[in-house]
């Protein structure tokens, strides 16, 4: 198998066991034959955002090596947020049990059906930016042009918490 892309997956949950649900989400990416995950950001207690009346989430970021296109594997991340239990049609921004978002694949800037690239709002959440800087700080973004700490530092308004989860 060629995993000859990279790509950068934010994973979160606030239901059930959200920190299980993370690990066994990452652990079944690496177990499909077209994934490999290279690294793990630390795991984040973070606020909810647009939804305010729900738990915290768990939250963190991979970065896996793949040999699927960005379509395919966005397929496949869906299909592990629903065998994880996920409701697609749950309010936005609600809780969940799974959520799994492609930020960056390669350095492909793309609007393809159903999906974005880089994510479009990943520049303005304190909770995937967090950690991303955390495994890969030096990374630019194909459109603003601007690394992954640079990004960190300019958002504001966002004061949304991100707690290192120690338990």
């Amino acid at each position: 198998m060629d995993f000859e892309h990279t790509a950068y997956i934010a994973f979160g949950s606030n239901l059930g066991n959200p920190k299980a649900q993370c690990q066994n989400a990452l652990e079944t990416l690496g177990r499909q034959g077209t994934c490999r995950v290279e690294e793990v950001s630390p795991l984040y207690w973070t606020e909810p955002v647009d939804f305010d009346d729900q738990q915290w989430f768990v939250n963190g970021v991979a970065r896996i090596k793949t040999s699927l296109d960005p379509s395919s594997l966005l397929t496949l991340l869906k299909n592990l947020e629903h065998q994880a239990g996920r409701d697609q049609n749950a309010q936005r921004n609600g809780p969940r049990v799974l959520d799994l978002d492609i930020l960056f694949y390669d350095d492909v800037a793309a609007v393809l059906p159903g999906l974005v690239l880089p994510h479009p709002r990943l520049h303005k959440r304190r909770f995937v930016l967090v950690p991303l800087c955390d495994i890969a700080c030096s990374l630019i973004h194909p459109v603003f042009r601007k690394t992954v700490s640079g990004l960190l530092e300019d958002l504001s308004g966002d004061e949304k918490k991100v707690v290192p989860l120690t338990w």
